[in-house]
C-alpha cells in the first residue's frame, strides 16, 4: 500500500518580504541551447515575447507548422501567459485549437474536466508532458485539475491523428497532445503574483528564473510556487491547490545537455461523486445548486471531499553523438494519489450510504529515442517502457463517523507493463519531398489481484481471499506520411496511420474477475491531408480527415459458462474538414479564427455522444506598447447525450462562450521593479447558463421528448472576473 500523503504544504509567507528585495542582474552570458527535443521555440524574456509579435505566426494563439506531417496545431506560451485565467488548468491551454473544447462547471481551473477533440472524448487520446504520456491506469483518462496547471505549462503541440510510428502512448486512437514545460530564460528574474476574483478566488505565487549561471553559463533554473483558494461557483464546492515545479538544465558540453523537471501538487475540495444540477433546480433558475450546508441532508458538503496529490519527475539527456546520430533519453516517475470520501445518496444517511475510496498509482518508465541523418534521409527509432503499480478500493462507510464496513465493494492491486518499440525512415526523395513509412509494436500486459469483496470482483463473503488474473494486448501499428514543400512559405502533407487504445480495467469488474474471452485493444485508422501557408501577415492551415474507429465494448453472458463475453458495438466514422488562421490587420490588431465541420457517428447513423457537427473560434487581439488584449469567442454546435444504451436520447443546444483578457505592462514602474503586469480577465463574458451535458438521466426513459426533473445537468458557470498583478524584480 502506498503512503497516504506527500510532503507538507509549503509556505508563501516570504512573498511580502520579496517585494522589497532587489535581485542582481545575472551575468550576461550566452544562452545555452535548450536541447529538449519536445520544447517549443519561444522567446526567453517578457520584453522579448512582446516585441516578437510582428508576424502572423508569432501573434497566433494557435497555428499550423510548415514542417507538419499531419493535422497539427501549436499553442504558444504567450497565449498561456496572457490569455488564460491565472488559476487555469491545462484544459484552457487547449481551447484555441480546431475542434477542441471543454467545460468547467465550477469555474475555470476549479474542477476536473475533460477535453473533446474532433468529437472524441478525453480517454481516446494521448496527453503527454514534454513527450512523456501520463494517464490513469484503470482507463486512459486524464485529470486536468491536478496535473500541470498553467504555471507549469509553456504551450502545447496538438496532433489530431495517431501520429507517426514514433508517437507513443496507450491511446493513440484519437490523437495526441503534448504539453510543454516552460522555456528557460537567459536573464535573471523574480516574479511575485497576486490575483483575486469572483467566488473569492485567490492565487499567490512566486517564480524565480536564475538565468544562465555557472561556468560559461552552463546552468539554468526555473522554480515556481503557488497557492490557489476558491469557494467555487457551485454551492459549497470549495477548492484549495498548492503546487510547485522546478526545471533545471545543465549544458555538459557543446553536444550534450541534461534536463531535470520536478513538480508536486496537492488539491483538497468538496466536489461530490454525484455531480450536476437537477433539471428541477435548473428550471427554477438555480444553476449552481450542488451541495448543502445542512448535516441532516445526504448532500451535506462535510460528507463529500477529495484529497489528491500528484508528483511528476523526469531526468532527460540529449546528445549529438556524431556521424549524424542524436540521442534523447528520459527516465521518469510520476504518482497519483486520490483519496475521496463521498455520500452515495443526496437524501439517505446511513451506516452504508457513503463510500471510502482510494485510486492510486505509481508509474515509472524510460523513453529512448535515437535518430541518424544521412544523405538518404532521417532514421528514427526508439523504445518506450512504462511500468505502473496501482492500488484501488471502495468501501461502504458511515458519512457521520467514517467507520468502514469490514468487506469492501472491491479492493484490487494490479500492474500494467507497456512496451512500444518503433522505427521509421524519412526518405528525402527530393529536397522538397519527404516520404516517411514506419511501424510501431504495442504491448500491454496487466496482472491483477482482486481481494475478497462483498459481491463484486470475487464473489460473496465466503469466497476465496483473493483471485489473481492477467491479460495481454498486442498490436502492430503502421504509419505512412508524405510532406511536400511547395515553396518556402507553403507546405502540404498526406497521412494514413493506425492507432489503438488499451481497454479499461473495468473489463474485469465481474464475478470471479474473469471473462471467457478477453477483449482486444480498440483500433482506429486515420486518413488525412492538409496544407500550411505562412507569411509575415498571414498564417493559414487546413485539412480534411476521415477516421474509422472501433466503438466501445459491450458485454453479454455466455449461455454455457455464464461468464461475460465482450464485443464491439460496431464501428464509428469521424470525418470532416478543419481550418485555422491568423491575419495581421495593422496598427497592432490581429484576428484569429478556426472552424471544424464534420460528423462523428456510429455505423448505424446515430451521433456519438458529445460530438458536435461543427465548432468555431474567433478572436480579436490588440498588441501595442504596453497593451496586449484578446477577445475570444468559441461556439460548439448541437450535441447529443445518451441515456444508457439509448443513443441521441437528449439534444443539447449550441453553446457560445466568450472570454476577454486585457494585459498592461509597465517597465520600471519604480526603481527596484523591472516590470509590472496588470491583467483583467473575464470568463463567460456574456454570463451564459447553457446546459452542456446530461451527466445522469433521471430515469431509463428520460429524453428530450420526456425529460425527468431528476435529470442531472452539467451547466456553464456564471461570468467570473479576475484581477492579477505580477511584479518582476
Amino acid at each position: 500500500m502506498y503512503p497516504q500523503s506527500l510532503p507538507p504544504r509549503f509556505a508563501l509567507a516570504l512573498l511580502a518580504g520579496l517585494l522589497h528585495t532587489v535581485y542582481a542582474q545575472a551575468a550576461d552570458t550566452p544562452a545555452a541551447t535548450d536541447s529538449d527535443a519536445n520544447a517549443a521555440t519561444a522567446p526567453t524574456a517578457v520584453v522579448e515575447i512582446r516585441s516578437s509579435l510582428n508576424t502572423a505566426a508569432a501573434a497566433a494563439p494557435s497555428k499550423g507548422s510548415l514542417d507538419a506531417r499531419s493535422a497539427l496545431s501549436e499553442v504558444s506560451d504567450q497565449f498561456v501567459r496572457d490569455f488564460t485565467s491565472p488559476v487555469a488548468d491545462y484544459s484552457q491551454v487547449l481551447q484555441m485549437a480546431p475542434g477542441m473544447f471543454s467545460y468547467s462547471p465550477n469555474g475555470v481551473g476549479l474542477g476536473d474536466n475533460k477535453t473533446t477533440m474532433r468529437g472524441l472524448g478525453d480517454g481516446n487520446s494521448v496527453i503527454a508532458f514534454d513527450g512523456i504520456p501520463f494517464n490513469d491506469t484503470n482507463g486512459v483518462s486524464h485529470h486536468a485539475w491536478v496535473f500541470f496547471p498553467s504555471q507549469f505549462t509553456g504551450g502545447a503541440v496538438i496532433d489530431r491523428s495517431p501520429g507517426s510510428a514514433a508517437t507513443i502512448g496507450q491511446a493513440t486512437y484519437g490523437g495526441s497532445i503534448n504539453l510543454l514545460s516552460r522555456d528557460l530564460e537567459s536573464q535573471q528574474r523574480t516574479s511575485v503574483t497576486g490575483s483575486h476574483g469572483t467566488w473569492d478566488t485567490t492565487l499567490v505565487g512566486l517564480e524565480h528564473a536564475t538565468g544562465n549561471f555557472g561556468t560559461d553559463g552552463s546552468s539554468n533554473l526555473l522554480v515556481n510556487l503557488h497557492e490557489m483558494k476558491s469557494d467555487g461557483y457551485q454551492t459549497f464546492n470549495q477548492q484549495k491547490r498548492d503546487a510547485a515545479s522546478l526545471k533545471y538544465r545543465y549544458q555538459v558540453s557543446e553536444n550534450t545537455a541534461v534536463t531535470l523537471f520536478s513538480s508536486w501538487l496537492n488539491l483538497t475540495n468538496n466536489t461530490p461523486s454525484i455531480k450536476g444540477v437537477s433539471r428541477a433546480n435548473y428550471n427554477q433558475g438555480n444553476y449552481n445548486t450542488l451541495l448543502s450546508g445542512d448535516p441532516s441532508k445526504g448532500n451535506y458538503w462535510g460528507y463529500n471531499f477529495y484529497d489528491i496529490s500528484t508528483a511528476f519527475n523526469y531526468l532527460g539527456v540529449t546528445s549529438n553523438l556524431g556521424g549524424g546520430w542524436k540521442l534523447e533519453d528520459k527516465a521518469y516517475v510520476y504518482r497519483y494519489w486520490n483519496k475521496q470520501n463521498y455520500n452515495n445518496s443526496t437524501t439517505v444517511i446511513s451506516a452504508t450510504s457513503a463510500v471510502d475510496k482510494l485510486n492510486s498509482y505509481l508509474t515509472k518508465g524510460n523513453l529512448l529515442r535515437l535518430s541518424q541523418e544521412s544523405s538518404l534521409g532521417v532514421l528514427r527509432t526508439g523504445l518506450w517502457y512504462d511500468y505502473a503499480k496501482s492500488y484501488r478500493y471502495q468501501i461502504q462507510s458511515d458519512p457521520r463517523t467514517w467507520v468502514d464496513q469490514a468487506i469492501p465493494n472491491f479492493s484490487e492491486t494490479y500492474q500494467t507493463t507497456t512496451v512500444q518499440p518503433y522505427v521509421e525512415f524519412e526518405f528525402h526523395v527530393t529536397p522538397a519531398l519527404q516520404i516517411t513509412p514506419g511501424v510501431k509494436y504495442a504491448s500491454y500486459k496487466q496482472n491483477f489481484r482482486h481481494l475478497q469483496d462483498n459481491g463484486g470482483a470475487v464473489g460473496k463473503l465466503g469466497g476465496a481471499p483473493y483471485i489473481d488474473n492477467g491479460v495481454k494486448y498486442t498490436d502492430t501499428l503502421p504509419s505512412l506520411d508524405l510532406h511536400y514543400q511547395l515553396a518556402p512559405t507553403w507546405s502540404a502533407y498526406a497521412q494514413i496511420a493506425r492507432g489503438d487504445q488499451i481497454p479499461s480495467t473495468g473489463v474485469f469488474d465481474v464475478p470471479n474477475a474473469k471473462v471467457a474471452t478477453p477483449p482486444k485493444a480498440t483500433k482506429s485508422t486515420t486518413t488525412q491531408f492538409g496544407t500550411v501557408w505562412q507569411s509575415d501577415k498571414w498564417s493559414l492551415s487546413a485539412d480534411a480527415y476521415r477516421i474509422r474507429l472501433d466503438s466501445p465494448y459491450s458485454s453479454s453472458l455466455d449461455p454455457i459458462s455464464g461468464e461475460p463475453v465482450y464485443y464491439l458495438n460496431g464501428k464509428e466514422i469521424s470525418q470532416g474538414v478543419e481550418a485555422e488562421g491568423t491575419v495581421l490587420l495593422g496598427s497592432g490588431f490581429s484576428i484569429y479564427g478556426n472552424a471544424t465541420v464534420g460528423t462523428t457517428k456510429y455505423d448505424t447513423g446515430k451521433w456519438v455522444a458529445g460530438a458536435p457537427a461543427n465548432t468555431e473560434t474567433v478572436s480579436l487581439n490588440y498588441q501595442h506598447g504596453g497593451w496586449n488584449t484578446g477577445l475570444f469567442v468559441k461556439r460548439v454546435a448541437k450535441v447529443y447525450a445518451d441515456n444508457g444504451a439509448t443513443h441521441e436520447a437528449f439534444a443539447i443546444d449550441p453553446v457560445t462562450l466568450a472570454n476577454l483578457f486585457i494585459n498592461y505592462r509597465v517597465k520600471n514602474p519604480v526603481g527596484f521593479v523591472k516590470m509590472a503586469k496588470l491583467q483583467m480577465g473575464v470568463n463567460n463574458l456574456f454570463d451564459r447558463h447553457n446546459i452542456v451535458d446530461i451527466a445522469s438521466a433521471g430515469s431509463k426513459t428520460s429524453s428530450s421528448a420526456a425529460p425527468s426533473p431528476a435529470d442531472l445537468l452539467t451547466v456553464l458557470p456564471a461570468r467570473s472576473v479576475s484581477a492579477t498583478l505580477t511584479l518582476d524584480f
